[in-house]
């Protein structure tokens, strides 16, 4: 009967030892998937900022000829009334 007990207990052990093996090669892939992310994260932020920056600066061009075009307006309506 001990003989019985050890086998079973032996296999547990073998069992559970097959089960980390397999964990830490599972937890070494998430690690280098989590590395990758972390990657692709960062760079998908530098990109984020390039196009915000370049957002930004659109805007001020388009903001600065609209304002251009609002003094041209201006003075077509001041010389309008100057000839009234």
């Amino acid at each position: 009967m001990t003989l019985d007990r050890l086998d079973a207990l032996e296999t547990r052990i073998k069992d559970l030892v097959r089960l980390v093996q397999e964990l830490k090669r599972r937890n070494v892939a998430l690690e280098e998937e989590v590395k990758v992310s972390r990657q692709r994260l960062a760079s998908q932020d530098d990109v984020n900022r390039r196009w915000e920056k370049e957002r930004v600066d659109i805007k001020s061009r388009i903001e600065r000829v609209i304002g251009e075009i609002e003094m041209l307006e201006c003075a077509e309506d001041a010389k309008e009334v100057a000839l009234d």
